[in-house]
């Protein structure tokens, strides 16, 4: 099902190191003494086994509310954040850590969605890229529970408040198909090709093959493509996440429940194929279409929900950024970042 709006506070460092317990004392002592931003000097390697528990999230300051965060860095060095919210607000940041309100990506409305909000301004789940010279934000509009849904495109030179055009409509759902069409991912395979990842609830996540020209749906290969599916908890499987590393394609995705403060159940799990599209599967070789996935992030002490996760390679670090629940209900930034186990699986850190 669909998500709120509110986000923001986290981001992480942490050493190589070679045993659990090390990792465990390092990674906390690096949190606590710096953000996580990137730096001059080349950052330490990622380590190979994952700590004992979770890391709380790291360190970030300024405006740190955010739900369904989206981060890309741009081509002068800045970060630029875009989330769930009224016209979709925006956040920037120089270095990973401090964070400020930039406006939103439509401070003159989206008139074209309200025929899948109700009315409302609440637009979710943005993804944002920077390709090609312009940065690409593929977006939802739908009401909480709803199957009428739908994802549109929207394209600037500079990703500033106003700056945007509206591209119009990428994929609809309604109760015609077997699918919900919202929280979009753009993934660019490895020969060249787009395709957007979407769902949530209803029969799963699911992939579509976009033009690079236009960055719209392709129309010669309409096929959507099933991802992942959960047969249990009413199906509670949703923003997915693709991101390439080591010879293989890692599909990032939330089960459970977002949306309800310190009650949320969302947690970050993961499985992988050797092509764009699958077929998926988790640690266990469980296809991820059959309810497979393997967790990396779940609620921990005063962390509640965390998910809605993006990756973004950023300075030699692949670091993971999502929201989470404090314990009064406030949605917040998490970042960390990504190790990769022997096997190449990532775990947090």
């Amino acid at each position: 099902m669909p998500h709120l709006s509110s986000r923001l506070a986290a981001v992480g460092t942490a050493v190589a190191v070679l045993a659990a317990t090390a990792l465990a004392t390092a990674v906390t002592a690096a949190q606590a003494a710096a953000p996580g931003a990137p730096s001059a000097a080349l950052p330490a390697a990622a380590p190979t086994i994952p700590p004992p528990s979770y890391p709380n999230p790291g360190r970030v300051t300024g405006s740190t509310g955010a739900h369904d965060p989206a981060v890309v860095r741009g081509p002068n060095g800045t970060y630029l954040l875009a989330a769930t919210g009224n016209n979709l607000p925006l956040k920037t940041s120089a270095d990973r850590t401090a964070w400020r309100d930039a406006g939103v990506v439509w401070p003159g409305g989206a008139p074209w969605t309200t025929a899948y909000t109700g009315g409302g301004a609440n637009l979710w789940a943005p993804d944002i890229s920077y390709r090609d010279g312009r940065y690409l934000l593929y977006y939802s509009a739908s009401s909480f529970g709803s199957q009428r849904s739908a994802i549109f495109l929207a394209t600037s030179p500079t990703g500033a408040s106003g700056s945007w055009t509206h591209q119009g409509l990428i994929i609809e759902s309604s109760g015609a198909v077997n699918y919900n069409a919202i929280d979009p991912n753009l993934l660019v395979d490895a020969a060249g090709q787009w395709w957007l990842t979407f769902g949530s609830f209803w029969t799963g996540l699911k992939a579509i093959r976009l033009d690079p020209a236009t960055g719209k749906r392709s129309t010669t290969d309409t096929a959507v493509r099933a991802l992942a599916q959960r047969q249990t908890a009413s199906g509670a499987v949703e923003a997915p996440f693709v991101y390439r590393h080591g010879g293989y394609y890692y599909l990032f995705m939330s089960f459970d429940l977002c949306c309800r403060g310190a009650s949320s159940t969302y947690r970050v799990m993961v499985g992988r194929a050797t092509t764009p599209t699958g077929p998926y599967t988790d640690r266990n070789g469980t296809a991820l279409t059959s309810g497979g996935g393997t967790q990396i992030l779940a609620g921990h002490g005063s962390i509640h929900g965390p998910g809605h996760q993006a990756v973004l390679f950023d300075n030699g670090q692949d670091v993971l950024f999502y929201h989470y629940y404090t314990d009064s209900g406030a949605a917040r930034l998490g970042i960390n970042l990504l190790g990769w186990d022997s096997a190449g699986w990532p775990f947090v850190y």
